[in-house]
């Protein structure tokens, strides 16, 4: 598979990973970087917590890495052993290639990271893309995936493209527009990762292609407890439409928050409930 293109400059490429580096210079708790090998190339994890509890794997969304999850990462790592993977193809430490959407690579790829983690199976979270990518896995791997928790998920409601256009304005009003732009797709206010949200949008070529939606049969064959919180005015995906067909998957709990946009934050202890007791959350 031939490398991306997914910087628009070099120098951009290396601004975004100094900044990364950063951040996890500054991390919240004890963590361990390392890098494992897939047929896509290197794989970034970030990985912390006790090692002999139970995995809990972290898939960021589109356009950002697993600097993401610096918020939720202290409480999870109370209870498990987190490992929160940079998704080939976006803004992180792993390889800069791309696989297909509407193919089995992304499951093949996390079936060999999960390998060289010696997992067998493990709680994964995924956020928009990454929980694409995690619903993915969960369709093609049931036995892998134990409890899956969808945080504004893609590939189940209707990919929507209203707030295009005036993100395009936005961007044409220089740095201040482009902040905006980046606080209106993410559905962020204000935030200090804003900023490095909108340092990534300077620079990086986000994936374009429309997601594959995944069938309501696939949904109902879902064995584990499901765990899906999305906002309301999630600008990217149809929440309703979210809520809705999830009524399929047997075992799945959703979560609306009003008036909440695309980036679902301040959610981990409702996540940890989840997943350590085991059982759906009302």
């Amino acid at each position: 598979m031939s490398k991306a293109e997914i910087y628009k400059s070099e120098r951009g490429r290396l601004a975004i990973q100094r900044s990364y580096r950063k951040l996890l210079d500054d991390w919240p708790v004890p963590v361990r970087r390392r890098t494992v090998d897939t047929s896509l190339g290197e794989t970034f994890v970030l990985e912390g917590g006790p090692p002999d509890a139970p995995p809990l794997v972290l898939l960021h969304g589109s356009g950002t890495n697993a600097a993401m999850w610096r918020a939720e990462f202290p409480e999870w790592s109370r209870h498990f052993r987190v490992l929160a993977l940079d998704l080939p193809g976006e803004p992180g430490l792993s390889a800069q290639v791309r696989p297909p959407l509407d193919s089995d690579a992304h499951a093949r790829w996390l079936d060999e990271v999960f390998e060289e983690l010696g997992l067998d199976d493990a709680a994964v979270v995924g956020a928009s893309l990454g929980a694409w990518v995690a619903l993915d896995h969960a369709v093609r791997r049931p036995s892998r995936v134990n409890r899956l928790v969808l945080l504004c998920p893609a590939g189940i409601g209707r990919q929507t493209y209203g707030w295009l256009l005036p993100v395009i304005l936005l961007r044409l009003l220089g740095p201040w527009g482009l902040r905006r732009s980046a606080a209106m797709v993410a559905g962020l206010d204000d935030a200090p990762f804003l900023d490095y949200l909108t340092e990534i949008y300077r620079a990086f070529r986000p994936r374009t292609e429309r997601l594959p939606v995944f069938t309501d049969a696939q949904l109902a064959g879902l064995p584990m407890p499901v765990l899906a919180i999305a906002g309301e005015r999630d600008a990217m995906f149809d929440t309703a439409e979210t809520r809705r067909r999830l009524r399929n998957a047997p075992r799945a709990t959703v979560r609306v928050l009003p008036g909440v946009g695309h980036s679902v934050v301040g959610q981990a202890e409702r996540v940890s409930a989840f997943l350590v007791t085991k059982s759906t959350v009302e």
